[in-house]
């Protein structure tokens, strides 16, 4: 039984700075039938939203020691790249935890990949049907 395809292969950032869990989440991208966006670190994830402006969801750790605060980033990319969805993940913090961007999700890790591609397929239509 395979995941419903998107009728466009939707390019989704994934930003992580552990490689296993960034295969991890590339792989569950691209089982929901988008194209995984590679970020190492938040500066790659603000360089590549600056250079791919087909990008309408974001899949970011919030735990990135060597990076500015990940729920920062957010922030930013909310207010610079408002169109842009965003599924936030951690280990260490919880919903409670922290102050979520408008329209951000929270998914405390380890994930349930089944709940998470749900959450970025109901995003992206969310995405497409809303006025430019």
């Amino acid at each position: 039984m395979g995941q419903s395809q998107p009728l466009k292969r939707w390019p989704v950032l994934v930003v992580e700075d552990e490689p296993i869990l960034r295969l991890d989440a590339i792989s569950m991208v691209e089982k929901a039938g988008f194209e995984a966006v590679e970020a190492l670190s938040s500066a790659d994830a603000i360089q590549l939203l600056e250079e791919r402006l087909d990008i309408r969801l974001v899949y970011m750790d919030l735990d990135m020691p060597r990076s500015r605060k990940g729920i920062e980033i957010a922030a930013a990319i909310r207010k610079r790249w408002p169109p842009i969805e965003i599924i936030l993940t951690a280990a260490y913090f919880t919903r409670e935890s922290v102050e979520l961007p408008e329209r951000a999700e929270f998914y405390s890790k380890p994930i349930d990949h089944d709940e998470v591609i749900a959450a970025m397929q109901r995003l992206i239509e969310a995405n497409e049907s809303r006025p430019a």
